[in-house]
């Protein structure tokens, strides 16, 4: 989750196919959740999968803390809306790197290149789990451990 855009990623009903979908570019939160909404009810979303970049040792950075913080709002201000959706923790670190080799879109600005991390993200939490959870009522908790990208794994997987 991106302070301009949000990468966005889906899977087919059992899980097999992932797709980069076009990237939300952000606005006011109610406008980016509006739009969330459609989209969620459109494809049928069972959970979210948000990734957090932490660093070289697993450790959250600035903007993990703010996509953590995003994540808990969007799940919150959902259930509020009554469509309420577990939510899964997935490191991000190089994300965006193997997304730009693997499609070819280094220097890319126009989001193709956060949904390509994205759909990344979802295929290796479609692989290793963990399972989503419901968000915490709290801010800051910590409902699930993260699982970790593998940059050389994901590059030599092939394209989509």
């Amino acid at each position: 989750m991106g302070r301009r855009r949000i990468g966005l990623a889906g899977c087919d009903p059992l899980g097999l196919t992932v797709t980069p979908l076009e990237a939300l570019h952000r606005g006011p939160f109610a406008e980016d959740l509006a739009q969330l909404l459609v989209l969620l009810e459109r494809r049928r979303v069972e959970a979210l999968v948000v990734g957090l970049p932490l660093d070289d040792r697993g450790q959250p950075t600035p903007q993990a803390t703010h996509c953590r913080r995003y994540g808990e709002r969007l799940v919150r201000a959902l259930a509020g809306s009554g469509r309420p959706l577990p939510i899964a923790w997935v490191n991000e670190h190089s994300s965006s790197w193997a997304a730009a080799e693997r499609f070819g879109l280094q220097g890319d600005r126009t989001g193709r290149l956060d949904s390509a991390a994205a759909a990344l993200l979802l295929e290796q939490w479609l692989q290793e789990g963990p399972a989503p959870q419901s968000a915490p009522e709290q801010p800051g908790g910590d409902p699930v451990e993260p699982a970790t990208i593998d940059p050389c794994t994901v590059a030599d997987a092939g394209s989509l």
